[in-house]
């Protein structure tokens, strides 16, 4: 591996994190976590609702803050790092995006199916007229070949996009997969590739070191691993891997082990760990944030959580469709009454 490699790291623990803790942050959480992975020398930290700006929803779940006191909260404690967001189009819009830079906003994600990166075409040129980066998103790449994700990917760059994120949201690719597609649409973009990692198939952090293989140069991870499904790759961890690999990241190794081991894990809900339902998120390649809202349809219907992650990756559903989850628990919890 290139040891004089430098690969920018975006944290994701108060974004992704919050689908693990039901979006309820506080405030005194999102300073002590945003202040230590800053002193820790992380370069993008990214603050949003799970769902991203203005999610804080029904059907995506409420959040204990507003978007705007997330943002003020962290951007207290930021000094060097650059506050990050996430929008998805059709739930964000340009006020909200108004908002978080006036919150201390510095780049956005903007994040879509991985075949629908043109309803992000505004999204994209809002963000670069409002001054912050912006990186276009590609999430579920799992579901598309390879070169439907360069052809999306391709879109993006179009519209003026700085970086190219492939995110495999379910954490249903194999290390294989990951070069497939970050290799080939490293090879087609000319601005730099990321890979955002889920560990639902306990390969987050392989999947990580194939996409720098295959050329990315930008990587996700969270604290701990706190994020949706089995969560993401662990920052912590994936900074020692990376060190030992002779990659420079200009993360304190020591300083972020301590960010997850003395802030974060102490206001986890539960250990992220790869238990039975989130194995089966990845195995049958269904979006990570379904967990949450999966383990209480299945209550709610008396289902073994796992029959609905399979019929919910058989129908092929996708982020945005949360809502579907109890129409599919309701005609599984049907079937089995008519048997």
């Amino acid at each position: 591996m290139n040891g004089t490699k430098f690969v920018h790291i975006v944290d994701t623990t108060l974004r992704d994190g919050s689908h693990a803790v039901a979006h309820q942050f506080t405030r005194e959480q999102i300073k002590a976590i945003a202040g230590g992975l800053d002193a820790a020398g992380v370069e993008y930290i990214e603050v949003s609702h799970g769902d991203g700006l203005a999610g804080s929803s029904y059907n995506y779940g409420w959040a204990a803050l507003s978007d705007e006191e997330m943002l003020k909260a962290a951007a207290e404690v930021i000094k060097k790092a650059k506050l990050t967001v996430l929008l998805l189009p059709g739930i964000g819009t340009r006020e909200d995006l108004k908002l978080a830079i006036e919150c201390g906003a510095k780049a956005v994600r903007v994040a879509t199916h991985v075949t629908e990166a043109d309803i992000a075409e505004q999204h994209i040129g809002m963000a670069k007229k409002m001054g912050l980066e912006a990186f276009g998103f590609l999430m579920m790449a799992h579901t598309a070949p390879p070169e439907k994700v360069v052809e999306q990917a391709l879109l993006f760059e179009s519209y003026g996009a700085d970086y190219i994120y492939i995110a495999d949201s379910a954490g249903a690719m194999l290390p294989e997969d990951v070069k497939a597609r970050v290799g080939a649409v490293v090879e087609k973009v000319k601005v730099p590739v990321g890979f955002h990692a889920h560990n639902n198939l306990t390969l987050a952090t392989a999947n990580c070191l194939a996409a720098l293989e295959a050329g990315a140069t930008f990587l996700d991870g969270a604290c701990r691993g706190l994020g949706a499904g089995a969560g993401n790759a662990q920052t912590e961890a994936l900074i020692g891997v990376l060190d030992k690999a002779g990659y420079r990241t200009g993360v304190d190794f020591y300083k972020i082990m301590d960010v997850a081991e003395d802030v974060v894990e102490p206001i986890m809900q539960r250990p992220q760990v790869v238990r039975n339902a989130p194995l089966m998120l990845g195995y049958a390649g269904v979006y990570s944030s379904f967990l949450l809202h999966t383990y209480r349809a299945a209550e709610k219907f008396g289902l073994d959580p796992r029959d609905i992650l399979v019929e919910l990756g058989r129908k092929g559903m996708v982020g945005g469709q949360e809502d579907m989850i109890v129409d599919v628990a309701y005609q599984l919890a049907k079937q089995r009454e008519g048997n």
